[in-house]
């Protein structure tokens, strides 16, 4: 495509009349006109070449030569217009620098632009060339960066900072003074990049890392960055910068001939380039602006735009990122390999020194410089078994692999066959890393990255790059396993054992470690085939286990583990943890100790997993009262337990003996035999002592209320002592939701004399502490005034909710689901919702049930991040379950109904 921009511009004459009187002011309206349309008419033309499918280099440098037209034309125009002509032009140059000097431009990406001068021209006509060029490119609505420099400038600045440098390495003559532009193209060269190599290149390798930090240090973020993210096109820039930096070449193919790359490679380079800026094109077009974040709603947008389709088992989004995921990777790949081989300089001195300071560690392999070197790369081919032994060396010695030895694993991936796979040395070595007490996670990583691991385990193929499309994971599935695989890993080596004694202590019990790590590894290698993922996984082990030489036992543990791992978090986060016949049901599924212990170390590794988020002391308490109560039972060596009835007997002696010298004996007994039984039998007895007490504070007061803060676990408790009245718990809700209370769990214990003692556990939104005293002051108005009926809940709950005109329903992205339970529990119907997150979504919820006659007895809430599984045991108000099938249907509509429209 070529550009015309004179036909856009005014002639001076015929449109100012009198030449003589047509100056820059008089012109510049026409001239802005001019350019407005210009660019209207080539950015459209530009677009629709993106839309029917040219590529993104073609893009970017179309739109670069656009600029270049542009500018070109305004810079020359204002020059001419303020009386200079070619005079003027010999001591200034218009130069592109940044994105735009390297002809990369994407529809919205930032113009930077440098003025030139030898310093002839008086800097006062210098600064005004510049601002007439720059307020006709802001009057446009463009981004634009400048600088006003002379030759000397910019080796100063360059020296002291590194961006002036990289800036300049890209920097392109647009118009003036070509000789000007030559001397700065010869400084830059000669002066400029020979300075200080080695420190430009550590700065570089500084800010990949710190950006990797800001934006992700993994190329497999659930949202990634497009420019600025691992394995994106600031990794690719990267990588040039400190090759020119190092080996001080203008034309890619110089590396080639320099031998630095060969031809794969750098087609790697340019292939990747024009994926991601196909891409930047696209997401700044859909979001008419510039923009670099691959949100969801971006995703779904381009996977369409790059016809991708829905298939049976996968979105087409889905689809996408993956493919997405599969070239950062080679991105990140490229960037690490080149800057290694920049920072290894000198190869033939060192070669030479190696054979003095290297040392061997086994299978021809060499340690040197805290890399592990293979000099004869000819011997993976006689005995591919030798690459699962580099891994286990490096491992073992605490090193990285050297860059060229990561290039021959990737090489040579194709010799891992079936002989491979269940090769009992490779095996045997393999199952050597999963025992060691560092570097596990590590290594595995490594393995991934390589793409070795997906070849030695080919099902965890299934899950490669695999996307879960929610904001709950933050990670694609594989660095999901990876990250649980590390937080296992620092609970077997005790690590976590400050802030997480008990499963450190477990781990440190568990027989075989490689195992544990095993099962985390292969949790969720059934995602990638549909749904029902645990049952899927588990199937595929008894291969798995066959290929790598596992016992029976071995072999039958891990599939347990793998069909099993979603129970634990369900156990211990949507059931009554005091409902005993539930938890020596648990108890009997886990069969021996030893399951319980590694069912409990991979759950606490796969939640930890999924986010920093999402794992909070609440979450670590539900998990060790579960894992305790059922290790006691499976400890006992049996499943029966006191009759009931013999240890509430047991209870109410020692809580009367507790309170006997402070309260009527007859007045205890009449309290405590009207308590709940499961209240009885799931408290200690100084805390049913505290109970009695507030119970029967009830004669003074008709209501009390009870603040006690756990400060090591991270929330509040709030006691509510009342008399019962329909719909009690709705309104408790209600005032914890109007004033921005979380409820993590509610136990609603009805005593059969009227009485109700409600237990809540609770903390900020945020799971923080609520110490606030005035706070909790207002909360005890409102809830007082709630009980008492002098206020009504909704509109409090409405007020929090603060609706405007702005307001607009979001697109949930699974639909809301309500399911019943009428086996899990002997006293309860158990209801399991599991729908968005909404301001007072529980008291809608506890409202709703109320008005269809139904008392909450125990109350489980879990949320991650947007998404909400509550569990409400229930009874009618004859105190039974609910079986009536017509009434079961109706409880799940009416629920449903009333969430969906719950704005």
């Amino acid at each position: 495509m070529q550009f015309f921009i004179d036909p856009y511009f005014p002639d001076t004459i015929d449109a100012v009349g009198d030449a003589g009187m047509a100056g820059f002011d008089e012109k510049r309206p026409l001239y802005l006109s001019g350019c407005k349309n210009f660019l209207a008419k080539y950015r459209e033309e530009i677009r629709q070449l993106h839309q029917d499918g040219a590529s993104g280099s073609d893009v970017t440098h179309l739109l670069s030569d656009m600029m270049d037209e542009l500018n070109n034309k305004l810079f020359l125009s204002i020059i001419y217009d303020l009386g200079g002509g070619n005079a003027m032009l010999e001591h200034i140059a218009l130069v592109a620098v940044g994105g735009y000097g390297r002809g990369e431009l994407n529809p919205y990406s930032d113009i930077d632009i440098m003025f030139l001068h030898d310093g002839v021209l008086p800097v006062a006509t210098v600064e005004d060339i510049a601002q007439k060029l720059l307020y006709f490119l802001w009057d446009m609505r463009l981004d634009v960066g400048y600088s006003v420099r002379m030759t000397g400038d910019c080796i100063e600045m360059a020296a002291a900072d590194g961006t002036v440098k990289t800036a300049l390495m890209d920097a392109r003559f647009l118009s003036g003074s070509r000789p000007l532009f030559a001397i700065l193209t010869k400084v830059i060269f000669s002066q400029i990049l020979p300075k200080s190599s080695d420190s430009f290149i550590k700065e570089k390798v500084s800010d990949m890392k710190s950006r990797r930090e800001k934006y992700g240090s993994t190329v497999y973020l659930l949202e990634p960055n497009l420019k600025e993210g691992e394995g994106g096109l600031r990794d690719l820039q990267t990588a040039i910068w400190v090759a020119r930096v190092k080996y001080k070449f203008s034309d890619l193919r110089e590396l080639i001939i320099k031998g630095i790359v060969d031809d794969e490679e750098l087609e790697t380079y340019h292939a990747a380039l024009d994926y991601l800026w196909h891409i930047r094109n696209e997401l700044h077009y859909f979001n008419g602006r510039k923009n670099d974040q691959l949100t969801f709603d971006a995703q779904v947008h381009l996977a369409g735009f790059l016809g991708y389709e829905d298939g049976v088992l996968v979105l087409a989004v889905e689809d996408f990122m993956r493919d997405y995921y599969r070239q950062a990777n080679k991105v990140e790949h490229f960037t690490s390999s080149m800057i290694s081989r920049c920072i290894w300089r000198d190869e033939g001195a060192l070669k030479i020194l190696g054979y003095f300071v290297r040392r061997p560690v086994g299978e021809g392999c060499f340690v040197i410089k805290g890399e592990l070197i293979l000099p004869d790369e000819t011997v993976v081919e006689g005995n591919p078994g030798i690459m699962m032994k580099i891994f286990e060396l490096a491992q073992k010695h605490g090193v990285t692999l050297n860059v060229r030895v990561k290039g021959i694993i990737r090489k040579n991936l194709a010799l891992i066959n079936d002989r491979f796979r269940r090769n009992v040395e490779v095996n045997q070595s393999f199952l050597n890393i999963l025992r060691s007490a560092k570097g596990v996670a590590d290594t595995l990583r490594l393995m991934h990255h390589l793409e070795f691991l997906n070849r030695y385990i080919p099902e965890l193929e299934h899950i490669y790059c695999k996307v879960q499309h929610d904001i709950y994971h933050i990670y694609t599935v594989d660095i999901h396993t990876l990250f649980a695989v590390e937080q296992a890993e620092k609970m077997l080596n005790g690590e976590f054992k400050g802030n997480m004694p008990l499963p450190c202590k477990v781990a440190s019990e568990i027989g075989k470690p490689e195992l544990l790590i095993l099962a985390v590894l292969f949790h969720d290698i059934g995602k990638g085939s549909g749904g029902g993922h645990a049952e899927k996984g588990g199937a595929m082990i008894p291969l798995i286990s066959e290929r790598m030489g596992l016992s029976l036992e071995e072999s039958e543990r891990l599939e347990f583990l793998v069909r099993q791992h979603l129970l634990f978090a369900h156990i211990s986060q949507r059931r009554d943890l005091n409902d005993e016949k539930m938890i020596a049901l648990f108890a009997r599924q886990m069969k021996t100790s030893e399951n319980l212990k590694m069912l409990y170390l991979l759950t606490v590794a796969d939640v930890r997993a999924v986010g920093s988020d999402v794992w909070t002391t609440w979450k670590a308490s539900l998990f060790q009262e579960l894992f305790e109560k059922a290790f006691a039972i499976l400890d006992r060596g049996g499943f029966q337990q006191e009759a009931s009835s013999e240890r509430v007997t047991s209870v109410i002696k020692k809580v009367t003996a507790i309170l006997e010298d402070e309260l009527p004996a007859a007045e205890i007994l009449f309290e405590l035999k009207a308590m709940p039984v499961r209240l009885l039998l799931s408290n200690p007895a100084t805390l049913i002592a505290e109970h009695v007490r507030l119970l029967l504070g009830l004669e003074q007061s008709d209501i009390l209320l009870r603040l006690t803060h756990q400060k090591e676990s991270g929330y509040s408790e709030y006691i509510i002592c009342a008399r019962d009245m329909p719909g009690l718990f709705s309104r408790i809700t209600g005032v914890m939701a109007a004033n921005g209370i979380n409820i993590l769990g509610a136990q609603i214990n009805t005593s059969n004399n009227g009485k109700v003692l409600d237990i809540l556990q609770v903390n900020s939104p945020q799971g923080n502490l609520i110490t606030d005293s005035a706070r909790w002051d207002k909360i005890e108005l409102d809830m007082r005034q709630a009980i008492h009926g002098e206020v009504r809940v909704s509109t409090l709950v409405a007020k929090r909710k603060r609706p405007t005109l702005l307001t607009v329903r979001p697109a949930p992205r699974f639909a809301t689901k309500v399911t019943i339970d009428n086996e899990v529990s002997e006293e309860y119907t158990v209801i399991d919702i599991l729908t968005h997150d909404k301001v007072g979504l529980l008291y809608l919820i506890t409202s709703t049930l109320a008005e269809m006659g139904l008392y909450i007895g125990v109350s489980k809430i879990s949320t991650k991040v947007d998404q909400v599984a509550d569990v409400f045991y229930v009874r009618d108000i004859f105190g039974h379950k609910i079986t009536a099938p017509e009434k079961l249907t109706e409880i799940c509509s009416k629920l449903m109904f009333a969430i969906d429209e719950w704005v």
